[in-house]
């Protein structure tokens, strides 16, 4: 076994890394560790989905599970799934990667992000073997397919009944040929506001492919063509989204985030008047959030460690700067298009350009990421560079950030520096990614 947890599930390139052996064998070990007797599978319209499905299925069938298909699903709508009927799931999409790779994200039931704990303990389950044989007693198991009506009929349902008329808001939607293709423009237009749709023609190749959550300029593009008020654009499976103002400018997640809090704030749902955001937010959000009076709790990187501390805290948002926002009393993940809705409603009610919006929340502090590829992944790099990023930070004098940290899914070290000015954020950076590469490039 060579792949393993990462902060999202497990990703690789798709059929030769990610293989239907390795799928196979952790959905079975999924279902003997979790347990169940049904299991939903969906999966965004990459072209490795479907052998991959097949994979998921002999697994759960091999620990006499029964599996119900439904098919190209956004990852939240699989897990408002999940929830509705309490029972586990299992989404094939590697979210914003290109399409020759794809992952396995697995949900507890009732549409629940899976914990450390239970990840170790799915990984022991699998030990070293690969793809073992189906039980004679359970190969007749069946497998049902789920029409989409089934499933999009509710959460469509669902998402509408959560926010209010967006009667006369134009609103351009990027759905980045990925699983919102259908159901996004659906849920904007039953709400009444005037949709234009760009990249909503999955071809199994060309999801996330210059488009979507990872690159706006093509909705910043169509959104000043179009003269809309704003512009969403979703990643492959649909638990992300980006704004996009009216002028073409780009809104992050944490603008959003900071947004979100406000809005829920005014409404009175801001439960503890907190938020939940990971170690990547800007420090501009920060300071915004303590103007505002609203706590801040800081969290790993992965939206399932931001979940775990909405549930520990009983919060009712958070969400990361990619765009992973959680409205915890609507949903149990990220939901692109649910935060593309309560943001749309909030432009709309307050009679105020998105623009004006966030450029007041919150000034962000120039932030330089640097990305430094390693022999083997390091996961304690930050005690290991402790004197070196106490000396970065005393460098910044108190008017900055240092952030370095291993990826949870490569073998990377990541380099984050935030600053006042972007040439001493850049600086500070450089200095730490070269001493990086020396350690252990």
């Amino acid at each position: 076994m060579t792949l393993r947890f990462g902060t999202d599930g497990v990703r690789g390139e798709a059929l030769t890394v990610l293989t239907t052996e390795y799928v196979s064998s952790l959905a079975r070990a999924a279902a003997e560790v979790l347990g169940g007797d049904m299991w939903l599978i969906g999966r965004d319209p990459r072209e490795s989905g479907p052998a991959l499905e097949a994979a998921v299925v002999d697994g759960l069938i091999g620990a006499g599970v029964s599996p119900l298909l439904l098919g190209v699903v956004p990852t939240p709508a699989l897990a408002w799934m999940s929830a509705q009927m309490a029972v586990p799931a299992v989404m094939i999409t590697a979210s914003h990667n290109p399409w020759h790779d794809n992952g396995v994200k697995v949900f507890a039931q009732g549409g629940l992000k899976l914990t450390d704990d239970v990840e170790a303990a799915i990984e022991a389950a699998m030990h070293d073997e690969i793809a073992p044989a189906v039980d004679s007693q359970v190969a007749d198991t069946p497998t049902a397919i789920a029409t989409e009506h089934e499933w999009r009929e509710g959460y469509t349902a669902h998402l509408v009944g959560a926010d209010g008329s967006l009667k006369g808001l134009r609103i351009v939607l990027d759905c980045a040929n990925g699983a919102t293709s259908q159901v996004a423009p659906a849920v904007f237009r039953a709400l009444g506001a005037d949709v234009v749709v760009i990249h909503d023609a999955p071809t199994g190749r060309n999801i996330n492919d210059e488009c979507g959550a990872t690159n706006t300029a093509s909705l910043a593009g169509a959104v000043i063509a179009h003269k809309a008020e704003l512009g969403l654009a979703f990643d492959g499976d649909g638990d992300r989204v980006i704004a996009v103002d009216h002028r073409g400018h780009a809104v992050d997640g944490d603008r959003m985030i900071a947004l979100a809090a406000l809005q829920l704030r005014d409404e009175g749902t801001l439960r503890h008047n907190a938020v939940v955001v990971t170690v990547m937010s800007n420090l501009g959000f920060h300071k915004a959030m303590a103007a505002a009076n609203i706590e801040v709790v800081t969290v790993a990187v992965g939206d399932r460690y931001v979940l775990e501390a909405l549930a520990a805290g009983q919060f009712s948002l958070g969400g990361e700067q990619s765009g992973h926002i959680i409205y915890r009393d609507l949903a149990t993940t990220g939901d692109g298009v649910l935060a593309g809705l309560r943001l749309a409603h909030f432009v709309h009610s307050s009679g105020r350009t998105l623009a004006e919006l966030a450029d007041e929340v919150m000034a962000t502090y120039p932030q330089v990421l640097i990305n430094v590829k390693v022999r083997v992944r390091h996961p304690q790099v930050a005690t290991e560079l402790a004197d070196e990023i106490a000396a970065a930070d005393a460098a910044l004098g108190g008017e900055g950030r240092v952030l370095v940290r291993a990826s949870g899914t490569e073998p990377l070290i990541r380099v984050m520096v935030e600053a006042n000015t972007q040439e001493a954020a850049q600086t500070v950076a450089d200095e730490l990614a070269a001493t990086v590469l020396r350690r252990f490039g």
